[in-house]
This record gives C-alpha cells, structure tokens and sequence, in this order.
C-alpha cells in the first residue's frame, strides 16, 4: 500500500464494480423482461433516453451515494451534479461517469458499456460544480465496463492499465489483462463516415489515407465502426488503431461529452503508450468549462494518432 493511502479509493472502487455487475445482469435479462426501449422521454444531451439507461444511472448513484466516500457526482443522464454528504468532512473524491454508453445499440443485443471517471474533491465542505470541471490531467481513477459476450472491466489509477472479466459463477471480476500496452501503430480506423460529407477536407483526406486512396499506402488500414465508444475504444486498445469523431459542420464543438467520455479513455490510452487529441490540444490538457461540454476526439495508437493531426495540419495549412 502507498504511503498515506486509506483504502478509501480501492473501495469506490469496489463499489463501481459492484454497480457494473447489477447493470451487467439487467443488460443479460434485457430481452425478457420490459427494459428494453425508450422511456419516451430526452436526457439533458438531447437524446432519447432508454430504459436501461436510467437504471444504470440509479444503480450506479446508489451504489455510491450513501458510501462517504464521494462528495460529489455527476452522469451523463443529469443536468446538474449530484452532492453527497455535504459539509461532513466525508467524501474525498468526484465521480463522474457515463452510465450507459451505446445505448441507442440496447435493442439490438451490441455491446455497450459504462465509463467512470474519479477526481479528488477540492472543496470537501462545499463540493460541487467547481469540483467536477477539473482537467484530465487532474484524474486520479477511471475506468469502463465493457457489457458485451463476456462482461469486461478495464482501468486505471496512473500505474498501468489494467482488465478484468467477470466470472458470473462466483461472481467476481478477475484480473486477466495485467499492465495493458496498446500497440504504436494498428491496423483498424473507427469512424463514422456518415459524417464524410460534414468534415473539413483535412479529415476526409486522412480518412482516404486510411482506405489506400491518399497516396499513403503504409497507412492503409480496415475500417471498424461499431457505434459504442467503450466497443470501439476496446478493439482498439488491445489491437491498436484510432477512433476519430472530428468536429463537422452539425458539431462545430465536437460530439463526444469531454468530462464522461473523453477524458476518462484518454487518461487510460495514455497510461497504455497511447494518445488522445481534440485536434489542436491533447485532451487531457483541456481546461473545462462546462459540466456537459462536447469535444473533438482522436484517440488510440501514438502514431496513428500523431498521423492524422499532421495530415489534417498539412492539408488544412495549404489550402
């Protein structure tokens, strides 16, 4: 054990794992009971909210609520965060998390996944906004949980990435990938190229670079575009290559939520040998100002990574 660590983080720990498995049996009983579908009703972001969106989101609230542990959380699913124990002197760390990623794929048995990211709290008698807009760089914890044929979690406190799959016989995750290193170069590119039409013209010429049609050929790659982040971000991670959703002109500040989704994988891509961009900042370096700010996101494999901001830099700068 670190020298004054109390076990506290280890703990929440612990408790997100244990909303991760309840969320991981809602999700395998999905198609036989009545949580599939829409609620009929639009999150903060937008979006349709699915049933089983709202039950990861209070599973994953009380499971960590009434613990002391956390001062502080916020979800995807709410407008404003959430304070718990407030002016106890409890509570040394902010959660942040996405409870549900993908799912608009719920209906059609794809893997989604749950992302979390931990801070530590700055104002323990007063928690609040002001703690959740801290920079990446300032995570302390993060992690997701990847609900597909086998139920994965993946994190990451700053000494290694770490993956561990659930046995559901005993009902404990176990530790199957130790001190994870994501390859420099890969050989897949995730993107959504419904959006081809929508992007600057660096993108879609890096994106061509990638089909073999660039004049680039030692960066041609196979596309693989699942839908779910947390399922892209995975592939990735294990095998190498790069998810990209730029900016375009319906997203001129991005898509991708930068406290739930964004920074949480790019401090786990990092810790892996791997990188994470917005484009013009690495993404842990962003300075947050809202609680439910969208970014830019070009994440996974160094060099990869490192490609397609000089392609983009490149065709951008002459035209």
């Amino acid at each position: 054990m670190f020298e004054g660590a109390t076990g506290a983080l280890t703990n929440l720990l612990y408790d997100i794992a244990l909303a991760a498995k309840i969320i991981s049996g809602h999700v395998r009983r999905a198609g036989l009971t009545d949580i599939m579908g829409s609620v009929g009703q639009i999150n903060v972001q937008g979006e349709d909210q699915q049933k089983l969106d709202v039950i990861a989101n209070e599973t994953i609230k009380n499971a960590v609520a009434h613990t002391g542990r956390v001062s502080v959380l916020a979800s995807e699913e709410e407008e404003y965060p959430v304070t718990t124990n407030l002016g106890s002197g409890k509570g040394s760390y902010v959660l942040l998390f996405d409870p549900l990623d993908g799912s608009s794929n719920i209906d059609v048995n794809v893997s989604i996944g749950t992302i979390f990211s931990i801070y530590r709290t700055i104002n323990k008698d007063c928690a609040g906004l002001t703690d959740c807009l801290q920079r990446g760089r300032e995570q302390v914890a993060a992690g997701y949980v990847m609900y597909g044929s086998s139920t994965v979690m993946v994190y990451t406190t700053g000494h290694g990435v770490h993956g561990f799959t659930l046995d559901p016989s005993i009902g404990e995750f176990l530790l199957m990938n130790s001190d994870i290193k994501t390859p420099l170069s890969g050989k897949y590119y995730s993107v959504n190229e419904s959006n081809f039409t929508r992007w600057s013209e660096g993108y879609r010429q890096t994106v061509l670079c990638f089909k073999g049609a660039g004049g680039e050929d030692n960066m041609r790659k196979n596309a693989r575009y699942i839908g779910s982040l947390v399922a892209d971000f995975h592939r990735n991670l294990l095998t190498g290559g790069v998810f990209m959703y730029p900016r375009d002109n319906k997203s001129p500040n991005g898509k991708l939520r930068l406290l739930y989704e964004a920074n949480p994988l790019a401090f786990i891509v990092e810790q892996a040998g791997g990188a994470a961009h917005d484009g013009l900042n690495p993404i842990l370096d962003i300075e947050p100002t809202e609680l439910h700010q969208r970014t830019p996101l070009i994440i996974g494999s160094s060099e990869d990574v490192e490609f397609v901001r000089r392609k983009v830099a490149e065709v951008e700068s002459a035209q």
